[in-house]
C-alpha cells in the first residue's frame, strides 16, 4: 500500500542499501504480526477499542508520533553519496535501529489495527466452516504477499541507486519527511475533531 512506510522503505533502500531497507521492513512486519495476534487472540476487545472515542484517541497518538518523525525526517540532512555499496558500510546496530523505525513508524499508524481487524473479521465470517484454521491460513497468505512485494519495491529501488545524486536524495529525503508530516497531522485533526 501507498503510505509513509511505502516511501520511507523506498528511501532506505535507495540510501542505505538493501540490507537496511530489509531490516526496516522487518520491524513492519513484526509490528504486523502483533496487531494481527492482538487482533485474532482479542477479536470483541480490539473491535471495540478501535471504535468509538477510542479510535479518536489512536488517531491523536499516532498522528503525534508521524509528526515527529515527519519533522526529523524533513529537517535531518541526507548524508551524501560516496559511491560505495551502503550494504557493504552498515553496522548491525544501524539495522536494529532500522527494524524499530519501521516497528514504530507502523505500529503508530492506526489503519494498521484497524486494517487487520477488519481482516479478522472477514475472515472470520466467511471460512465457509472452514474455522480459525481457515482464518489463520489467509493471514498467512496475506503476510508473504505483503512481505514479497515488499522485496520487490526492495530491489526496484536498488536498481535506481546509480541515478541517485544528493541533489535527488535530499529531494526525496524531504518529500517522505513531508508525506510522514502531513499524515500525521491529518490523523491528528480527525483525532481532535472527534473527541472535541
Amino acid at each position: 500500500m501507498i503510505g509513509p512506510v511505502f516511501f520511507l522503505l523506498l528511501e532506505t533502500s535507495i540510501r542505505k542499501g538493501v540490507r537496511a531497507a530489509l531490516a526496516f521492513d522487518c520491524g513492519v512486519f513484526i509490528s504486523d504480526i502483533i496487531y494481527i495476534s492482538l487482533a485474532y487472540i482479542f477479536y470483541a476487545e480490539v473491535a471495540d477499542l478501535t471504535t468509538g472515542k477510542n479510535s479518536d484517541l489512536i488517531k491523536l497518538f499516532g498522528g503525534i508520533i508521524f509528526i515527529v518523525f515527519g519533522s526529523v525526517t524533513l529537517l535531518k540532512k541526507p548524508s551524501s553519496s560516496t559511491g560505495e555499496d551502503p550494504d557493504s558500510i552498515a553496522q548491525t546496530k544501524d539495522y536494529v535501529k532500522l527494524g524499530l523505525k519501521g516497528f514504530l513508524l507502523n505500529f503508530a499508524n492506526p489503519a494498521v489495527i484497524f486494517y487487520w481487524v477488519g481482516v479478522i473479521a472477514w475472515g472470520s465470517k466467511n471460512t465457509d466452516g472452514g474455522g480459525s484454521e481457515h482464518t489463520l491460513i489467509y493471514i498467512i497468505i496475506l503476510l508473504a504477499t505483503f512481505f514479497s512485494i515488499d522485496l520487490l519495491k526492495i530491489m526496484g529501488a536498488k536498481k535506481l541507486r546509480p541515478f541517485i545524486t544528493d541533489r535527488v536524495l535530499t529531494a526525496l529525503n524531504r518529500l517522505t519527511g513531508l508525506i510522514i508530516l502531513i499524515s500525521g497531522i491529518v490523523l491528528f485533526i480527525k483525532g481532535v475533531i472527534k473527541v472535541m
